[in-house]
């Protein structure tokens, strides 16, 4: 069974920098793409970013284009979005999620539990 565990989340204040990683085991890696998503209080869960099995292929939500990377290391079985210059309104509990055979932002197949991140004005 797919495990996925995210970190790294935290608070910072709004211009800062944080980086949130997600550990992926119980299958293998490549064979999958994986996405960020992420859900602010009191709204539904959105698309953030996601990237295919080798890195070939990335998409962004407008919102997030320009200040979010995602990436992977498949030697790591770990995926990561490193996100720039953050804004009050990317407060939020960001999911890591996994697509077998494909990649994309439509169904996932396993999805963390989330890290919180917090950016204060």
């Amino acid at each position: 069974q797919v495990l996925l565990v995210e970190s790294g989340g935290g608070s910072v204040q709004a211009g800062g920098s944080l980086r949130v990683s997600c550990a992926f085991s119980g299958g293998t890696f490549t064979n999958y793409g994986m996405g960020w998503f992420r859900q602010a209080p009191g709204k539904e869960r959105e698309f953030v970013a996601v990237i295919s099995a080798f890195s070939v292929y990335t998409d962004y939500a407008n919102s997030v284009k320009g200040r979010f990377t995602i990436s992977r290391d498949n030697a790591k079985n770990t995926v990561y979005l490193q996100m720039n210059n953050l804004k009050p309104d990317d407060t939020a509990v960001y999911y890591c999620a996994a697509k077998s055979g494909a990649w994309g932002a439509g169904r996932m197949d396993y999805w963390g539990k989330g890290t919180l991140v917090t950016v204060s004005s």
